[in-house]
């Protein structure tokens, strides 16, 4: 050890008595400082104008998001150029002038020589590392509540590439006599290296030969603050592998050997290197470490408890591609790699659950695409895409095979996943929005549906009620039951269904019945039923609209609730009179945790032509109103009145009210050992397809009715995804501050390297 040292020693001094070395130092900082200072000059300047931006630590320094980069993530495309003008030397130069040969008759062993010139590569690289370093202090002086494990484990990430970039160079040095031999043949290797995850990704073996070669690629989850023992091995191992390349090498180059013998010597340490890396990259094997303070690259907790109740048994997750689909481009065999990383959160807490993948063909639910295609089988159009697109038709099956395997009946042809558990089967969909996976809401959902039965929210029909099949204006198909939205409930662990009173049974142990404007009473035999289903203790929602009180208040007379006569009328500049914006009431908080902010920011729901509540606290139920009207703009309006002539006035000689009335309520009490869950609306038009998609004020209508149908579900679902909010938000520098970082960043640092520079090479050159 003493002697790898000591080579160490001499081969450092050398490197810092080069002006390379103190030139790539310098333009290191500098690319860096021209990549930090503008995002740092760019946050001050719009946090003037009252702008947040949480997870500055990650925005500055490691982000990869859309096209914002932090440092290291930025500096790591560029990271194998500084590798090759370093090490070009570190071996040829003794073999270009022959001192080799005293090193070849010297006592010290190769392995000794090779392993002290490398480590006097990585401490060089330690200074590389230092000097990033420098922004490192900048955040921790001038981020309020600085994320310092984050950046750390960035910096880890780009050292540890360094260095098997460097193990690299030095088998490289060792191949030729010409150092710009060795540093333009290590350019090209770690170009390579640099590209090569982008090719082959069609086909499975070359696919995963090329990723294990993509270095840089490996480091991407550590710069997202994901530290882990398999990446972490696998830089070693690398490096172990070229530093055993180069001793072999020069032991080959020594003693003469048959060309056998030393093809076996570096498969022998090809193979050990693998297998290291293969065991260490096995999923139970390997060990995580999330630096970053809200834990953002781990699954939530309640995520997390979903695969711990699934036990030891396996999951498998089939993801079923129709190759005739515009969804195809997503989950085609190039993609494959990013399938395999979003599934890894959950692995990483579950290993055994299967991915498999499934290429057929089969019809899509697009009229526009057969007549541009007239008369053309399926098989016909499918060659004719599959020729377009260069695909290979032996992965995919036909319409008949995949009718066997799976029903996809409903799903309109696009990509979706299935998961199967213990015999049990969901589908995981995906999306039309620009995120297109599910997410670890849609995920944790569709897990979750297979360990408990699927809270099921059914509509009444008759009626004239509204639908949640239709997308028209009145109806509820966007909240309820629109299979490519990811908020939709269907897609957040619900089951949706419909059911006419008139003729059906209520079924038994769903999670609520809804009852949305009802529009003629009910014959006796329905009534009957449902005051039976009540008096049980099921779930009911009902959601009323103003005319027909005389129709809907024999439902809610036993539950102590009425419509008052009139419409609710509020004053507004831009809007309708007949269209209220009641707000939150610290209820609605009790109902759903996840309204504290809307309640706490007074956020407005729209509620076109609402009816005023009045209800009974006598009647046995805990009853509290969850939206209230602004008692200083809203009344009650009897009579018939026109909402588009004059502006409304308020007349009390024809009995307006004036006042804040309850839009919504909801009534709860104990019965047969469970509580049971109702709510009453004034309007039932605040969550239908038309109010969900308003876009002429801010309002939090979806947020609303999700809560509604969590609260029936007992906070089954949708999944609590809740972290902590972020503390890093605020930068502590004022302009003037800026301009200083500025003047240090770009000049005062980088001219202190070149003049430390200088001075050492001075006085060599003197001594």
């Amino acid at each position: 050890m003493k002697k790898i040292i000591q080579i160490a020693r001499l081969e450092l001094s050398l490197l810092f008595y080069s002006p390379v070395a103190w030139l790539l130092i310098m333009v290191f900082f500098v690319q860096m400082a021209l990549a930090f200072m503008p995002a740092v000059r760019q946050i001050q300047h719009l946090q003037q104008f009252g702008m947040d931006f949480p997870f500055l630590t990650d925005r500055l320094f490691t982000t990869n998001v859309g096209t914002t980069f932090g440092i290291y993530f930025e500096i790591l495309k560029s990271l194998y150029l500084y590798t090759p003008l370093i090490t070009m030397g570190i071996i040829s130069r003794e073999t270009s002038s022959g001192s080799i040969k005293l090193l070849y008759s010297s006592p010290v062993k190769l392995s000794h020589i090779v392993y002290g010139k490398y480590i006097s590569i990585l401490v060089y690289n330690l200074v590389i590392a230092g000097i990033s370093g420098l922004f490192f202090v900048f955040g921790a002086l001038f981020i309020e509540n600085f994320d310092y494990p984050h950046p750390l484990v960035g910096m880890l990430a780009c050292y540890l590439l360094l260095n098997a970039y460097a193990a690299i160079g030095v088998f490289m040095s060792s191949l030729t006599n010409y150092q710009v031999v060795a540093a333009i043949s290590t350019f090209m290797v770690l170009a390579f290296l640099n590209y090569v995850g982008g090719f082959g990704q069609g086909i499975d073996f070359v696919r995963d030969l090329t990723y294990s070669l993509a270095m840089p690629r490996r480091a991407n989850r550590m710069i997202a603050g994901l530290l882990n023992s398999r990446d972490v091995i696998y830089y070693i191992v690398i490096s172990g592998i070229f530093l055993a390349f180069t001793i072999t090498r020069l032991e080959m180059a020594r003693v003469a050997k048959s060309f056998l013998h030393q093809f076996c010597r570096y498969a022998l340490i090809v193979v050990v290197g693998v297998s290291i890396a293969y065991i260490s990259s096995r999923q139970p094997a390997i060990a995580y470490y999330d630096a970053t303070d809200t834990k953002v690259n781990t699954i939530v907790k309640s995520t997390q408890n979903i695969l711990k109740r699934m036990g030891a048994e396996p999951v498998e997750m089939t993801e079923y591609i129709n190759g005739l689909d515009a969804s195809y481009s997503y989950g085609a065999p190039d993609k494959r790699i990013g399938a395999m990383e979003r599934w890894e959160p959950y692995l990483r807490f579950k290993p055994n659950i299967n991915l498999k993948w499934v290429y057929y063909y089969d019809s899509i639910p697009y009229q526009q695409f057969y007549a541009a295609n007239p008369g053309k089988s399926l098989k016909t159009l499918f060659r004719e895409r599959a020729k377009a697109a260069d695909l290979d038709t032996n992965d995919f099956i036909g319409p008949e095979a995949i009718r066997k395997q799976v029903d996809l009946q409903g799903e309109n042809g696009r990509l979706v996943m299935q998961l199967k558990y213990k015999g049990k089967t969901t589908f995981l969909r995906t999306f039309d929005d620009a995120q297109f996976w599910p997410g670890e809401a849609e995920i944790a959902a569709a897990l979750k549906r297979l360990i408990v039965t699927p809270p099921k929210i059914v509509f009444a029909t008759d009626g004239y009620q509204r639908s949640v099949d239709k997308v028209g204006d009145r109806d509820y198909k966007m909240l309820m039951n629109v299979k490519g939205a990811r908020s939709s409930l269907i897609n957040q662990g619900f089951d949706i269904d419909s059911m006419a009173l008139e003729h059906d049974e209520i079924p038994a142990g769903i999670a609520a019945l809804v009852i949305g404007d009802l529009r003629v009473a009910y014959s006796p035999v329905a009534l009957t039923k449902l005051q039976k289903y009540v008096a049980s203790g099921g779930n009911l929602m009902i959601a009323a609209e103003p005319g027909k009180q005389n129709i809907v208040n024999p439902l809610l007379e036993a539950i102590g609730v009425k419509l008052l006569n009139g419409t609710i009328v509020q004053r507004s500049r831009d809007y309708s009179y007949g269209l209220v914006t009641p707000t939150l009431t610290k209820a609605a908080v009790s109902m759903s945790v996840a309204l504290k902010k809307p309640y706490l920011e007074k956020s407005l729901v729209s509620m076109p032509s609402v009816a005023a509540l009045s209800y009974d606290r006598n009647v046995g139920f805990n009853t509290r109103p969850i939206l209230m009207t602004n008692a200083k703009t809203s009344w009650i309006k009897k009579g018939v009145f026109v909402l588009d002539s004059a502006a409304l006035v308020f007349e009390a000689k024809n009995g307006d009210e004036q006042g804040a009335f309850p839009g919504a309520l909801t009534l709860s009490r104990k019965i047969s050992n469970k509580e049971q869950r109702i709510l009453v609306s004034g309007d039932a038009d605040f969550f239908s397809n038309k109010e969900l998609g308003r876009n002429n004020m801010q309002i939090i209508n979806g947020s609303v009715a999700i809560s509604i149908f969590s609260w029936f579900s007992n906070a089954e679902f949708p999944i609590d995804l809740s972290r902590p909010n972020p503390k890093d938000t605020k930068l502590k520098l004022n302009k003037a501050g800026v301009k200083t970082s500025q003047i240090l960043y770009y000049g005062v640092i980088p001219g202190t390297i070149i003049l430390l520079g200088m001075v050492l090479l001075i006085r060599r050159k003197r001594k």
